[in-house]
């Protein structure tokens, strides 16, 4: 037996990262749980977490470098070395470039801590064209948080573990989780704290819930201004908070006039007198009070209206920027440390705007993906003829993969660079292995909150294939553009070291945690002196960033169109088992759910004559599959539900190669149908026809 070592590090087996320790003996992982240093994880893992040992040792993922030998997405491979693979990518991005541009390139990620790595390698590139996956989760909710507070959905975090009522708008928290705020939100319920879930099916989390409402699907925004027209009109806001930090209350009081919880009540089915009892009950609470802002808002056309209303009802509770409410989320420089170093400080900046700075009849912001489709499919602005994906599957995660291809197929180079096998990687040119989460160590990264800190994702095992970290692939691309003086890095610890300047703080410090704390206590600003970053400094009701760029900052609702008979609104969503459409595959996970089924409600069901259990036919302009049905009471009769990621279509992925449905297939002509301000994909509007198959 040889010797035990721990690793502290970082899990990588959903896009919540929570603190690891992993136990190594001769090269090999033996055990992983969460870390025991970090409150709220205290060795918890999830089901995902847990499932890393079987995803580390399984071969059914990418082992080495692979060309494209014919057209795309035949499955058509060669396996290459690095150096062929580099060399094919490089000779392919000179020749874009010497014709186009360093701006003909493109680079999407799923965002995230780490992302100053993809930033500054795009921008070394002498490319503006960054983007991430926001647009599929949460941009309506980031940019309605910018609207009100100036800061996005980041910048601000939940003080769940001290609050007294907590309000979901189908935020799962209970299944598509994070370990440390599930496990928060446990001990504010254990200390008497009320839940209440809202949704158009009942999930795990409404079984916790004190109050569970079902609501009309997209009618969100609806129940929310009869709320605040209760709040107002009863005069149950926190009065002091609003005087002195809020500005466009009086216009508010005026627009929300004719949204009474009896209208309320015919377009979201849910009582008035439950509308009423809430702001009764939330009121009594705050402001120890959260309106959770939405995870993944990318639903509906008035997504972020839904959203910046769902801020505005916080507002009113005063609970920002107090213990058991919202809390402003403070970096180094709030403790009064030095921030990382950017490996992007030593690239020059890049004169070309990104793609859509100037689109005409935009969202709000820029970096949007599905603008990207725009621009790749039309040339305007300028040509986008080259793509990286990485660690990013747009064709497994935006509606509408067929029109997707006609898309891509506009593209001279699109590569994936993944530790799985995605749908995007099966249409690329070259599909580069990064070694895994517990084979690479990534660049440090800041974690913002009440209590600042650094923290390390460190190797705990050397690539078991041939792959390489991102931080090295980067840079030997780079190296090979000619830009080599601004990646010089030979190791990560050269990395780490360059971020560290200046900060106090050493690699070694990583050693004992795996993170390292910048504050001893957690910082609150003063509520008599708060800093929001919008041009007033207050919260703006009436924004003016909304004012300055043509749109309304109360928009009128307008009613979601009602399915025909026999058609039903296609929701979607995620279970404590799997990752989006990246664990299907897992030999674990799969043996959990292997397949997703499809939730239809039981009366609906009994008039087309399906039972629970039988085969369905799933329709929607042209396209159709079969699903198993879950006839049951607990989803709301215009709705039907399907488990995301499934249906998988590449080969190599024996356990889950097409197995369920899946959900974008249906999306039939949604690719480019998004909320008009905020951006997000508007998923939800998209009907489908359901008979016995």
């Amino acid at each position: 037996m040889g010797e035990i070592s721990s690793v502290y590090s970082m899990c990588g087996m959903c896009a919540v990262r929570c603190p690891i320790r992993v136990e190594v003996e001769d090269g090999v992982v033996k055990w992983i749980e969460g870390n025991p240093h970090v409150p709220g994880i205290e060795g918890s893992l999830c089901a995902k977490g847990s499932a890393g040992l079987a995803f580390e040792y399984d071969t059914e993922r990418p082992q080495y470098p692979m060309i494209r030998t014919g057209p795309r997405g035949s499955g058509q491979w060669k396996r290459a070395t690095w150096d062929e693979a580099l060399d094919y990518i490089t000779g392919k991005l000179k020749e874009i470039t010497n014709k186009y541009g360093g701006k003909a390139i493109a680079l999407a990620d799923r965002s995230g801590p780490f992302t100053d790595l993809t930033k500054s390698f795009v921008k070394a590139l002498g490319s503006p064209n960054y983007l991430d996956h926001d647009d599929t989760c949460a941009k309506n909710v980031n940019i309605a948080c910018q609207t009100l507070f100036g800061y996005g959905r980041g910048e601000i975090g939940y003080d769940f573990a001290n609050t007294k009522h907590i309000v979901l708008y189908g935020r799962n928290v209970f299944e598509s989780l994070q370990v440390k705020e599930v496990n928060n939100i446990l001990d504010a319920l254990d200390a008497g704290a009320k839940l209440t879930y809202i949704d158009c099916r009942a999930t795990v989390t409404a079984s916790k819930a004190d109050r569970f409402l079902m609501i009309r699907p997209g009618t969100d925004y609806a129940f929310n201004l009869a709320l605040i027209h209760v709040i107002l009109k009863e005069r149950l806001y926190d009065l002091d908070f609003v005087n002195k930090w809020v500005t466009g209350l009086t216009e508010l009081e005026s627009f929300i006039v004719p949204y009474t919880p009896e209208w309320a009540e015919k377009e979201t089915g849910i009582p008035a007198q439950e509308i009423i009892n809430l702001a009764r009950d939330v009121s009594d609470s705050k402001p120890k009070v959260i309106f959770h802002g939405g995870w993944m808002l990318a639903r509906y056309l008035d997504s972020f209206y839904s959203s910046r209303s769902i801020y505005i009802l916080n507002t009113l509770m005063g609970s920002i920027e107090t213990k058991g409410g919202i809390i402003i989320a403070k970096g180094p420089k709030d403790a009064g440390k030095k921030p990382l170093k950017s490996l992007g400080d030593n690239v020059p900046d890049v004169k070309d705007k990104i793609f859509d700075a100037e689109m005409p009849n935009k969202s709000l912001g820029t970096g949007h993906i599905v603008n990207l489709y725009k621009v790749i499919k039309s040339g305007q602005p300028y040509p986008v003829k080259a793509f990286f994906a990485y660690r990013y599957d747009p064709m497994a995660s935006l509606p509408d993969p067929e029109a997707q291809k006609g898309v891509l197929n506009n593209l001279d180079l699109l590569v994936s660079i993944d530790v799985n096998y995605s749908e995007t990687g099966w249409y690329s040119d070259v599909i580069l292995p990064e070694a895994t989460y517990l084979e690479r160590s990534n660049i440090i990264a800041t974690q913002k909150g009440p209590k600042p800190g650094f923290i390390m994702r460190r190797q705990a095992i050397p690539p078991r294939y041939d792959s390489k970290p991102a931080w090295e692939i980067f840079t030997l691309i780079v190296e090979r553009m000619g830009a080599g003086q601004y990646f010089p890095y030979k190791s990560i610890e050269e990395i780490w070291n360059y971020q560290l300047e200046s900060t106090g703080v050493k690699i070694e410090d990583f050693n004992a945690r795996g993170m390292v704390g910048l504050a001893k206590n957690p910082i609150l600003w003063d509520r008599k002196d708060l800093k929001f970053k919008t041009p007033s400094g207050k919260i703006e009701f009436v924004s003016q960033m909304l004012t300055k760029n043509k749109f309304e900052s109360f928009a009128p609702y307008v009613s979601p169109k009602k399915p025909e008979k026999g058609t039903f609104r296609l929701t979607f969503g995620r279970s404590g088992v799997h990752a989006h459409a990246q664990s299907q595959n897992n030999i674990y996970l799969s043996e959990l759910i292997s397949e997703n089924v499809l939730w239809i409600n039981e009366e609906e069901a009994k008039g087309l004559g399906i039972k629970d259990g039988d085969m369905v036919e799933v329709t929607s302009d042209g396209y159709s599959g079969k699903i198993k049905a879950k006839v049951t009471s607990y989803i709301h009769p215009e709705a039907v539900f399907m488990l995301h990621g499934f249906g998988n279509e590449i080969p190599l992925k024996t356990r889950s190669y097409r197995k369920g449905l899946r959900d974008t297939k249906l999306e039939i002509g949604l690719l480019e149908t998004v909320d008009p301000v905020g951006g997000g994909v508007a998923y939800l509007e998209c009907m489908v026809g359901v008979k016995k198959a």
